[in-house]
């Protein structure tokens, strides 16, 4: 179906994925039932039609940059490719169906009650499903899709309605799919851009005749292509003349998947000013050590009942905490140069000259490990939603990773964040006494907990992790100020790579903020968070979403199903960021 003879299938309990010419698909249970082989077929039937009837250069060139206005144009793209062969193959249809309905669960839309807790971008793709096929959306899914349908038919329904007549041609989709996002009112996260194909000649003359002026003086060039070319080399010379030397090496040291990163010369944070967000009071807020919640009686306590709770899945996480462990040690493996003229005696050699008095003394010199001190931060969501499996498996999983790391010389630090109580505690009092002023911010005391810093051993803080299970400790869930915590423990460490990974299973929810501010206050703030931090700051910066789609937030994120797949992700994600090579440009000179 894909038309790609040469590609390559697994099956792995990690999160499904489509890669160049690797794909993989979720590995059903041994028993086989009906809806997770549909679902794995489904899988597979998505990844097929994509990668037959998809062109990466048209979506780079057509797809908005970030935010809900890129969550939901990929989603757009996906659901056309899927509604080309749902169309044409009946059973293809089928497949699809089953693995859509899979989805929606595992986003929580069968439990949506209001409109605010059905995420626009996994609605978006159900209605255009929906255009294009004719199939109503699963039926798990259908009251979230139905308290959306008034706003998005008002907003887009002409734009939607033309959508099946360009199914089979991306860029006359993608074009309709950009004035939906215009009719969504997206326009503060998507700008409509000049497009390529319908530039017009005079446009063209224009931007030549501009760049003629602004290459005035200077030396002429054979065409205006080389000449453009010139200008951004010269200013790349300009800024990295002034430049200091060790940011070079920061430079350097950052990537992307994409290849080298661009130099970031702005700390995160700066215009946090500007942000429509604040905090109606600080007043009641705490960072807490986890051992300062909980007496030390009750910790080894619930300690012991989180190893019994886990004892069947530990072999497993700790078989891909070795595979973890094995990488590192191999990246930071001894190697010798021998037979030089300088450097440390080779007492080996020593027999050559034993033999032969007039043979040179052997010197060795051992080569600079290409790794580089690291230190991870562990943030985990200790809000209500993950109550039960998901906080055990997390827990379990930090602290055995957590083990590996340190036994390769990579520090860990663990955290957690929730609030000090539901429905805005101290600081919702204090508004209601104030007589509740107008957009009075974050209006909840929120709870940082510290289960292990990153200079203290494992072995000391063990028990801590217990604390996740104490009845009553997990609530509400503010995620962008707790990155902001996280961030600023992080970049103050005088390691070289410094790794956040935050693991949580929703959006930013938390009743008291949002029943007085607007709907996307929380929302807002974690999208703008996050943007800092993966454009202006070293720390690299990872996500898994469990049972909830973050990739809609992170630039570079997995969603897995099941709590008990969380291992999996966390050591692949750790795995394939260890395994990366630096990609080291040439060097300027300053001028």
């Amino acid at each position: 179906m894909a038309g790609e003879p040469e590609l390559e299938v697994t099956f792995s309990p990690e999160q499904p994925m489509l890669r160049g010419k690797k794909v993989r698909l979720p590995l059903p249970s041994r028993s086989l039932p009906a809806d997770e082989v549909a679902a794995v077929r489904g899988a597979g039937d998505a990844y097929a039609l994509k990668l037959a009837y998809h062109e990466d250069a048209i979506d780079r060139e057509m797809r908005p940059s970030g935010g809900d206005a890129g969550a939901i144009f990929e989603a757009a793209e996906q659901a056309r490719v899927e509604a080309i062969g749902a169309l044409a193959m009946p059973g293809v249809r089928e497949n699809l169906g089953a693995v859509l309905a899979m989805r929606c669960k595992a986003a929580g839309l069968g439990e949506v009650k209001e409109q605010i807790q059905a995420p626009l971008t996994d609605i978006i793709g159900l209605i255009v499903r929906e255009r294009l096929t004719g199939d109503a959306p699963p039926e798990i899914a259908r009251r979230a899709v139905d308290l959306w349908r008034p706003f998005v038919e008002a907003k887009a329904g002409d734009d939607l309605d033309q959508l099946k007549g360009s199914v089979r041609n991306q860029r006359a989709f993608a074009k309709l799919t950009r004035a939906i996002l215009t009719g969504l009112e997206l326009a503060d996260e998507y700008v409509e851009e000049p497009e390529g194909d319908e530039e017009s000649p005079e446009g063209a003359e224009q931007e030549e005749a501009q760049g003629e002026q602004e290459s005035e003086g200077e030396e002429s060039e054979p065409s205006s292509a080389e000449g453009e070319k010139k200008d951004s080399s010269e200013a790349g010379e300009d800024v990295t003349g002034e430049m200091k030397a060790e940011n070079s090496d920061l430079q350097d040291a950052q990537e992307t998947r994409e290849g080298k990163r661009p130099f970031r010369p702005d700390l995160p944070f700066q215009d946090a000013e500007r942000w429509d967000y604040a905090a109606y009071t600080p007043q009641f807020d705490e960072t807490v050590q986890a051992e300062d919640l909980c007496d030390a009686d009750e910790l080894t306590r619930l300690r012991n009942f989180l190893d019994q709770q886990l004892a069947p899945v530990q072999g497993v996480v700790a078989r891909l905490a070795n595979r973890l462990q094995r990488l590192l040690m191999a990246q930071q493996k001894r190697s010798w140069d021998f037979d030089l003229e300088e450097g440390l005696l080779d007492s080996a050699r020593l027999s050559r000259v034993v033999i032969d008095p007039m043979h040179p003394l052997s010197f060795k010199l051992e080569r600079e490990m290409e790794f580089r001190d690291t230190v991870v931060t562990l943030l985990l969501d200790n809000s209500g939603s993950m109550r039960g499996r998901p906080i055990m498996v997390a827990a379990m999983c930090g602290d055995i990773l957590a083990r590996t790391l340190e036994r390769c010389a990579v520090k860990v630090e663990i955290l957690g964040f929730t609030t000090r109580a539901w429905k805005g505690g101290q600081s919702r009092e204090r508004w209601l006494n104030e007589g509740k002023p107008a957009h009075p911010g974050r209006l909840n005391d929120l709870r940082h907990i510290i289960y292990k810093a990153a200079d203290v051993p494992g072995r000391r803080t063990r028990r801590n992790l217990g604390l996740m299970m104490r009845e009553g400790l997990l609530k509400e869930n503010i995620d962008g100020e707790a990155l902001i915590w996280a961030h600023s423990r992080l970049i103050v460490r005088p390691e070289s790579r410094r790794v956040l990974m935050v693991i949580s299973d929703g959006a930013p929810v938390d009743d008291s903020t949002l029943s007085v501010n607007p709907g996307n206050y929380l929302d807002k703030h974690l999208r703008q968070v996050i943007a800092e931090i993966e454009t202006k700051s070293p720390v690299e910066l990872l996500a898994i979403g469990i049972g909830h789609d973050v990739t809609r937030y992170y630039r570079r994120a997995v969603t897995i199903l099941d709590a008990e797949q969380l291992a999996g992700a966390m050591t692949g994600q750790l795995i394939e960021l260890f395994a990366e090579k630096p990609v080291r440009g040439p060097r300027r000179r300053a001028a």
